[in-house]
């Protein structure tokens, strides 16, 4: 139950962030403002998440896991109520920052119960069920929220969060212990404020240069900000016993592939929802409920990846799999450079399901390597730092997308998007995501090994025929 408990929280989460998206002129409408002041309402959010999420763990150890994930439902809960019953472009941006520090906690704390409560050899087919909602959400949120919007209402974007979030938090109150730290770390508040800048300034930054939502040197600025934001914050955390980020862990070998890798993987694969859609409406001109319905097609690849997964780390190992696998899903990605108009439906739907698979299979492996070797007394520190560099890697990718497109349209002397305007940009992030294999080639032959064992049946002992070490 754990495991489904924490997905269903986060696939919440992970949706809501993208369901506005095809939303916003009828939101805008409603609330008497324009739609693309109402961007705010995106990237306010996006902020707000990446502000909060360095204390995440501590507040986990401090207040007690359960409390924190429950606390940050009910969060998150208020906010979607507030956006809801919202009149004013203020009053949605407010609601909007609320939901954002609700889903701050929700999804690192989510996984800090997740492999505190979970045996590690069961730890990858728990992953798989985690890494799911953060696949299929964003994918699913564009097609959900075109289909509520025109048939029923906007407003039920989020009031469908309330009984989700009321479900999660009675089996999270039936289900969950409430591990706590026997004596919790002091608060870092110039780590948190040091942090919070840097991490705020470059996702922040990173999420809106290109799309003409800030004046470009406001943009620029505030990415240079959070770049000294965090060399500050690096030269402080060297010399703070405690602090809110531990950039120590990435000492260990395991770990540092995990994010080191994983964020050179997200900031190519992070760009992939951000093109597909804008390729299907401005390039094909399908609306945003058929580029929704296309996109889909990798939630089904990547649904279909969960009873492979296992065998296929078990069979190959963490190294090889995700070494391999990086380049994989980096061919995948440049076969998006035959999305042309003309080119069969089929075949672009063929590419997005393999493409889901082996991206779920990516994704599933990175999250699940990362607390292979970490102890139990660190977790709740690894998670708050896992949960920042993703963050940070997917706005970089969306940043990266979209100012390759910004500079193909330049040197073509463009005005009007095309289809082929998207192909350096693809090439671009299959590039990037391909690099990101060299990180992964360093990890020891048997890193994951314990992870990659079958649990032992009941009644058979360590020395099981199951139980011994693959990979």
């Amino acid at each position: 139950m754990v495991p489904l408990i924490v997905a269903v929280a986060l696939f919440m989460e992970n949706m809501d962030s993208t369901v506005i998206a095809t939303s916003l002129p009828a939101i805008a409408r409603d609330i008497g403002t324009d739609p693309l002041a109402l961007k705010l309402a995106v990237t306010s959010y996006l902020l707000s998440l990446a502000i909060f999420l360095p204390v995440s763990g501590w507040t986990a150890d401090r207040f007690g896991a359960r409390t924190v994930f429950r606390g940050a439902i009910g969060v998150f809960m208020l906010g979607s109520i507030g956006c809801a019953l919202s009149s004013s472009l203020s009053q949605f941006v407010l609601a909007r920052i609320i939901e954002g520090m609700g889903g701050a906690m929700m999804t690192p704390v989510g996984r800090l119960i997740l492999v505190r409560s979970v045996d590690k050899r069961e730890l990858i087919n728990a992953m798989v069920w985690v890494t799911l909602p953060a696949l299929i959400g964003p994918l699913l949120g564009p097609p959900v929220g075109g289909f509520i919007t025109t048939y029923i209402s906007w407003h039920w974007i989020f009031f469908i969060n309330i009984p989700i979030g009321i479900t999660g938090i009675v089996l999270a109150t039936i289900f969950f212990e409430d591990v706590r730290a026997n004596a919790p770390d002091p608060f870092d508040a110039v780590g948190m404020v040091l942090a919070g800048l840097g991490i705020g300034g470059l996702a922040f930054g990173g999420s809106v240069l290109g799309l003409d939502l800030l004046p470009l040197p406001v943009v620029l600025a505030l990415i240079a900000g959070g770049a000294a934001a965090t060399l500050a914050y690096v030269v402080h955390a060297r010399r703070t016993p405690a602090p809110v980020l531990d950039l120590s862990l990435l000492k260990i070998p395991t770990l540092r592939a995990s994010v080191l890798g994983g964020f050179i993987y997200r900031c190519g694969i992070g760009a992939i929802p951000f093109l597909l859609p804008l390729l299907f409406q401005l390039g094909f001109k399908l609306t945003a409920f058929q580029s929704g319905l296309l996109t889909l097609s990798s939630a089904l690849g990547a649904m279909g990846m969960k009873t492979a997964v296992p065998f296929i780390l078990r069979a190959f190992g963490f190294r090889r799999a995700l070494t391999v696998n990086a380049v994989v899903t980096a061919g995948l990605i440049t076969l998006c450079l035959t999305f042309v108009p003309g080119v069969s439906f089929a075949w672009i739907v063929g590419v997005l399901i393999v493409n889901g698979f082996f991206r779920s299979l990516q994704f599933t492996s990175l999250n699940t390597i990362a607390y292979a070797d970490v102890d139990h007394a660190r977790l709740s520190r690894a998670t708050s730092l896992i949960a920042v560099a993703q963050q940070l890697s997917i706005s970089i990718g969306v940043a990266i997308g979209a100012l390759v497109v910004d500079l193909t349209l330049w040197a073509r002397g463009h005005s009007v998007i095309t289809a082929v305007d998207f192909q350096p940009a693809f090439l671009t992030v299959a590039v990037i995501a391909a690099c990101a294999g060299l990180a992964f080639a360093q990890l020891p032959p048997d890193a994951g090994a314990e992870l990659a064992r079958r649990a032992p049946a009941p009644g058979t002992g360590p020395t099981d025929a199951t139980d011994q070490k693959l990979g």
